[in-house]
């Protein structure tokens, strides 16, 4: 039994009261029946909470016809809310995990692996769509990676049929932190933030990214930290930086922040640790490009381009020329896997140039 569903039994018993008082003793029969019913759903035959909603029904029956006096009902009802409370104790939790981007997972999947460990939880990876905004900041084209972009440690459900509503899962975790404020891909809107906090009782926002300094303090106040019950971050120091900015820019209108921002570490640095070569196959053709030669991992984000634009390429062009005439080394160039998206939505005029770089890497003898 979930904490959620006890909650609803006990709302159905509330109305079943207020049927009681004004006499309508054919719809509290049913009310009681179809909560006997829920509960054997979910907890099987033979409660003791059944059993008394059974005698409940059979006191309705003596009660409209004048056998016994509605003080037993009251009394019995009574009962019925005790055996709730003690009988279906909470015992399960339900966690949904929604992922959008396969890629940048890895924010939150050793969360989701140890709960999917866990008898007294369910756990649910959700993937969602999301859409590539046009220049104008429309919603362009949808892109959905599904079960086939996971891991075998992965078991994804379908989002159409995982009923967030009627579910009410009892915690949330996302790394999708920004709502409608994102001017290159947003995710569908059923998932932001905003919304999901009133779809659970536990929403948690877990950082896509990890920082070696600072944090920019745009992250700190953005949907995701607003609207997150908890938000989780890497470090104490980091945290400090998100209660700081969050404090001087909202007070405690979205929740204390010295209770919102908790640091426990990130499932990045997990990904990390937990990683094998043995997990991860190259293809061949990088095999046969890296041979002997010792490789250079270059990781290129997206903040860097907007900023510096025609200079930025200039530069990236060097480092790929270099590298190239380099018989000893292979760059591995890793660039922000949301750059073209943004360079589309953002600044346009620099597309083609950046295309261009991508195809003359690839053609280029030392990279992978």
């Amino acid at each position: 039994m979930r904490k959620f569903q006890q909650q609803m039994i006990f709302d159905l018993l509330q109305t079943i009261k207020q049927m009681q008082s004004s006499g309508q003793y054919v719809n509290c029969q049913e009310g009681a029946l179809s909560i006997g019913e829920f509960i054997e759903r979910i907890e099987g035959e033979g409660t003791r909470t059944v059993a008394l909603l059974e005698e409940y029904c059979e006191l309705l029956f003596k009660v409209s016809i004048g056998e016994v006096s509605g003080e037993l009902l009251q009394k019995c009802l009574n009962q019925v809310e005790s055996s709730v409370r003690n009988e279906l104790r909470p015992n399960k939790v339900e966690m949904a995990f929604f992922s959008y981007n396969a890629s940048m997972s890895d924010s939150i999947e050793s969360i989701y692996i140890a709960a999917k460990a866990d008898p007294n939880c369910d756990a649910y990876w959700i993937p969602i769509p999301f859409f590539e905004r046009k220049h104008d900041g429309s919603l362009g084209a949808m892109h959905y990676e599904g079960s086939e972009c996971y891991g075998k440690d992965i078991e994804c459900t379908d989002w159409l049929e995982y009923d967030i509503e009627a579910r009410h899962p009892d915690v949330i975790f996302t790394f999708a932190p920004y709502d409608a404020g994102n001017y290159v891909t947003s995710v569908h809107p059923d998932f932001y933030c905003e919304r999901l906090r009133e779809l659970t009782d536990l929403l948690v926002y877990v950082p896509y990214f990890v920082v070696s300094g600072n944090v920019d303090e745009h992250f700190c106040t953005i949907a995701g930290c607003m609207y997150a019950h908890k938000v989780i971050v890497q470090s104490e120091e980091v945290r400090e930086m998100y209660i700081c900015v969050f404090k001087k820019t909202f007070g405690n209108k979205f929740g204390k922040p010295e209770d919102k921002f908790i640091a426990l570490g990130s499932p990045k640095f997990d990904a990390v640790i937990n990683a094998k070569r043995e997990n991860y196959k190259l293809p061949d053709e990088w095999i046969k490009s890296i041979g002997d030669k010792k490789v250079i991992l270059y990781n290129t984000a997206v903040g860097a381009i907007l900023q510096d634009g025609e200079q930025y390429f200039k530069k990236l062009r060097h480092v790929l020329d270099v590298f190239r005439k380099r018989n000893d080394v292979a760059l591995w160039w890793r660039p922000h896997p949301l750059i073209e998206s943004t360079l589309g939505a953002m600044r346009p005029e620099l597309l083609d140039e950046y295309r261009s770089i991508v195809v003359d890497y690839k053609c280029g003898g030392s990279s992978i």
